[in-house]
């Protein structure tokens, strides 16, 4: 092979169409137990490859030098097959976080750090912060003098906190390594897990104003400084930007929410045939879930027992990504289900005058008025967007359109 990657367990992996998109050439994955590493190095039928965990630090005895960045960090994920056959291996993954500082607008000289964990991604923030005159860096982690019983207690200051942890990485999206509020002088936080895009660490800071970054803009700078040494050709910051906004685009979710009889299925279906994406209706989704209609659970089994099947089907759904989703007029009413929804979307709310909503076939939306005013302020914490919707059909797809092009 000419490019890929090498690792244990790759499972899906967004690189091969990151380097495509970056330089046009083929990128393979090749998961490897630890055992076939000697026979791979020994053939050397590759012309740069990238590694990641758990082989950083084992394949450093088969590279026949190092850059400088390598030996600080003291990993490589990057291997270079050069014209002498030596084998060169380099770490891109500072240069990589370093771009998503710079994009996210956060600065580390003169800050105080919180970093946590203390594995390889570790090491490269710590490389990062010592390199940009952070005025100090603490790693926290189990079995650490500063741990995760007593942080909040021994970095009271800290001004910019980074996850270099699993912890909120799909599947346990539920999961959250600290809590944001308790840190009085934060500014900022930065996660370098890319999946999900919003991990429940970030939606918390988001939520109380701080500047925030997630993991897919590291992976997107580090797959580019990675493919400037295997082809020689330079990637630019411009480059990084066009694959990681195109990236971005193509993975989140457009979620539709709003009263009942708004319009969220009906726009949904245009979006998603416009768009190319699958369409998921999570009121349909609850139906094939339970086996029988909705209004049949709301009236035999009452409100709560409907809404713990909602929040199930949110959070299986608000995992995937690439969808248009329209949601339930009260998905929005439990947090848990937002959360669920913005991991990996976007929530644009369709405003439509009580006055306009039909109330057949729905159990919930008599008095359609006093719904509205219960759940507007609802809606309103959800939304990242928001458009209104008179009686013009043909307008309002022209909107919501509009709305997602330009956001995405």
């Amino acid at each position: 092979m000419d490019f890929g990657l090498i690792g244990e367990r790759l499972g899906h992996s967004y690189s091969p169409e990151i380097h495509r998109r970056l330089r046009g050439y083929a990128y393979q994955l090749c998961p490897m137990a630890p055992t076939e590493l000697p026979a791979f190095f020994a053939r050397r039928d590759f012309r740069g490859i990238n590694v990641t965990i758990p082989y950083k630090q084992a394949v450093i005895p088969w590279c026949d030098a190092l850059s400088e960045t390598a030996r600080r960090v003291g990993a490589v994920n990057t291997i270079v097959h050069r014209a002498d056959d030596s084998l060169y291996g380099d770490n891109t993954d500072p240069a990589g976080f370093a771009f998503l500082l710079r994009e996210a607008g956060i600065g580390l000289a003169g800050k105080r750090v919180l970093i946590l964990g203390n594995g390889g991604a570790s090491l490269t923030v710590q490389l990062v912060a010592a390199d940009l005159g952070a005025k100090s860096a603490t790693v926290a982690d189990f079995n650490l003098d500063v741990n995760y019983s007593n942080l909040y207690e021994r970095c009271p200051g800290a001004q910019v906190i980074v996850n270099a942890t699993p912890v909120g990485m799909y599947p346990l999206g539920e999961d959250c390594p600290v809590e944001p509020e308790r840190f009085p002088r934060l500014e900022a936080v930065a996660d370098l897990i890319y999946n999900p895009l919003r991990t429940r660490f970030l939606q918390k800071a988001e939520r109380l104003g701080l500047k925030t970054a997630d993991g897919l803009s590291m992976l997107v700078a580090q797959a580019a400084a990675s493919a400037e040494l295997f082809t020689g050709a330079p990637c630019g910051e411009n480059d990084i930007t066009r694959v990681l906004s195109e990236l971005r685009r193509d993975l989140e979710n457009w979620v539709l929410i709003g009263m009942p009889g708004c319009g969220k299925t009906t726009v949904g279906r245009f979006l998603a045939q416009k768009s190319g994406r699958p369409f998921v209706d999570l009121d349909l989704e609850i139906e094939k879930y339970a086996g029988r209609p909705g209004r049949e659970i709301l009236v035999t089994q009452g409100e709560a027992a409907f809404r713990a099947l909602e929040s199930q089907v949110a959070a299986r759904f608000g995992a995937k990504t690439g969808q248009v989703i329209a949601t339930g007029g009260g998905t929005v009413l439990r947090h848990e289900n937002v959360e669920a929804l913005r991991q990996n979307g976007r929530l644009l709310w369709i405003k439509r005058a009580a006055r306009f909503l039909a109330t057949s076939g729905r159990p919930l939306s008599v008095d359609l008025e006093s719904l509205e005013r219960a759940r507007q302020s609802f809606y309103e914490a959800a939304a990242d967007m928001q458009i209104a919707h008179d009686e013009d059909w043909e307008m309002l797809f022209m909107k919501a359109w509009e709305v997602f092009r330009h956001e995405n």
